[in-house]
Parts: C-alpha cells; sequence; structure tokens
C-alpha cells in the first residue's frame, strides 16, 4: 500500500516515526517490528528505493510497503464452478466466504482463492455478494473487457434474483399468501464506517420486487426477490425495516424481538439468503448467458417446500 506524507507535516520527523502514527496497527506487538522492516528495506519510495528508519520525510514524499497478514482459517469449502470460458468464470459462492479480501478476511476470500487456484491474476469481481451471503457470482477474466461486463450491471441490464427464508412480525407490512408480490421502494444510506444500511425519509433509491413463494404454519415466508438497484445491503435493510428480518440475521435483527426457535435457528445457521439465479445479454458475445445456484437454504428445506 502506499502511504503520501500529508503538506502540513513539520519538517525534521523520520520516517519510522510518522508511518508509525499514521498506521498504529504496524506497531502490533504479533507484527514484524516496524524498525526490522525498515533495516529489511521493505519500505521503499515512489522509485523503489527503501528508506531508513530515520530519513526525514517530506510532505508529499511517498513510502510504500506490504501489509502484513495475521494468521487466517482457510476453510475447507468447495468453490463449485458453474461456468467458464476465455471471458467468465463464475461460481456458486457459498454463505460466510467474502468476495473481496476485506478486514480479517483475504486469504479465505473468493478473489484470493480463486487466483491462487487458477492462476488467473487479472481475476475480478464483477460485482458483489455480502460475505454471508451465498450463490452466484460472476467474474471477469480479462482486464480490458471487465467495464463491458461491469457496465451491464450500472446500466441495469442483469436480471438478479434472490430467495431468503424471513420471519415477519404480526404487524409486518409484507404480503403472506403463496403468488403475492408487492415492490419495495425505499431511500438506503450507508454512513461512512457504520455496518449497517439506514431506511430513511426521502426520495427511494432502491427498488425490489418481492414475491412470496411459500409459507408454512409458524409464518415463516420463502420469497423471490428481485432487485432493480444494488444498494449496500438492500436486501437485508428493507426486509427488516417492514418487521421482516431474514433468518440468521445478525445485523438487521431487532434487539427487543426473540429469535425463533432452536430447530428453525440453530447457532450455526448461516444467513438465509441465496444468489439464485444471473441472467444477461453478452455484451461480447451477444449470447443470452444464464447461471443458476445449485444450493438450497436450510431454513427453507425444514418447513418452506425445499
Amino acid at each position: 500500500m502506499r502511504w503520501r506524507v500529508p503538506q502540513d507535516t513539520p519538517a525534521g520527523r523520520g520516517a519510522l516515526e510518522l508511518l508509525r502514527e499514521r498506521f498504529p496497527a504496524l506497531a502490533d506487538p504479533a507484527a514484524t517490528p516496524l524498525s526490522e522492516r525498515f533495516a529489511a528495506g521493505e519500505i521503499v519510495d515512489a522509485e523503489g528505493r527503501s528508506w531508513a528508519a530515520e530519513d526525514p520525510a517530506v510532505p508529499g514524499a511517498e513510502l510504500w510497503f506490504h501489509r502484513e497478514l495475521r494468521p487466517e482459517e482457510v476453510p475447507e469449502v468447495e468453490l463449485a464452478v458453474l461456468h467458464r470460458d476465455e471471458h467468465l468464470l463464475v461460481i456458486d459462492k457459498p454463505h460466510d466466504i467474502a468476495t473481496m479480501p476485506r478486514g480479517a478476511h483475504i486469504l479465505a476470500s473468493a478473489l484470493v482463492r480463486l487466483r491462487r487456484a487458477t492462476g488467473i491474476q487479472s481475476l475480478v469481481p464483477l460485482h458483489r455478494l455480502d460475505r454471508r451471503t451465498a450463490g452466484v457470482l460472476a467474474f471477469g477474466i480479462r482486464a480490458e473487457e471487465r467495464s463491458a461486463y461491469q457496465q451491464l450491471f450500472a446500466r441495469r441490464e442483469v436480471d438478479k434474483a434472490y430467495e431468503a427464508v424471513v420471519a415477519p412480525a404480526p404487524s409486518s407490512s409484507l404480503p403472506r399468501c403463496p403468488g403475492q408480490r408487492c415492490l419495495l421502494r425505499d431511500r438506503l444510506v450507508t454512513q461512512r464506517g457504520a455496518l449497517t444500511t439506514q431506511v430513511l425519509a426521502g426520495e427511494p433509491n432502491a427498488e425490489t420486487e418481492l414475491e412470496v413463494l411459500a409459507a408454512d404454519a409458524a409464518g415463516m415466508l420463502r420469497i423471490r426477490l428481485r432487485p432493480r438497484t444494488g444498494r449496500t445491503h438492500q436486501l437485508r435493510a428493507q426486509l427488516a425495516a417492514r418487521g421482516a428480518p431474514i433468518l440468521g440475521e445478525d445485523l438487521y435483527w431487532p434487539p427487543q424481538r426473540a429469535r425463533p426457535s432452536a430447530d428453525l435457528w440453530p447457532e450455526d445457521l448461516s444467513l438465509q439468503l441465496l444468489a439464485r439465479r444471473l441472467a444477461f445479454v453478452d455484451p461480447l458475445t451477444a449470447e443470452r448467458r444464464e447461471f443458476r445456484s445449485a444450493q438450497e437454504l436450510s431454513a427453507a428445506s425444514r418447513t418452506l417446500g425445499r
């Protein structure tokens, strides 16, 4: 990663001192001492020349260094490939696998695992799924083709369908009978650094089509969701705002509401949200592409006809 010394930095301060002040995590006892990294020539400038720890870092100077990775458990979970050709690699992502490296999920992320498994370093996700969401995830293989595919998502020319199992409260506004449909329209706002997305008053910027697929005697619903927009945590936030959080929810379950019984919600229950289908007209070949997940939601298999 690269860090540029701010313009208001007082003259004469050493590179090690400034770097440690800007990135306190570099002084973590579990990390290699920063002085040793300087001595080994691991901290370099924009031209690749090594910094010494005591070198004065003038405003505008650049310090480049690699982030050290903490020990990370990489689950032995198969990344099932649904499709691969010279343009696309599509997988059926399991629950609790991050799409991109982030936070504590680096080596276990789908992108890093696939790059290592295939040797394709240009591989890039064309869209994203939350770590806790399973299902169809598409990657572009060639860097020069990436924009053409990503523009499909930006122009909303990709047909995306999800399935979820939700637990509506008695006061929930969701329809309850199989075959019923509705349109969810909200204004969603995600503050920088926040873990959750808020539903606020104002002009809607998020739309999702909802259809009830099945209902059980306990009031649980299996639903199909077709988002017309792609906001952060869009489906999770919209459903929770209507009193119908997704089963297995950790961020959007109302704190004052009791969880369902243990037979529906065991401790290790994954978020019951699945990207079932992804379809579009390929911008390079003009052929119709459609990819479907082979996974099933565990809660749905118990009581909702799966």
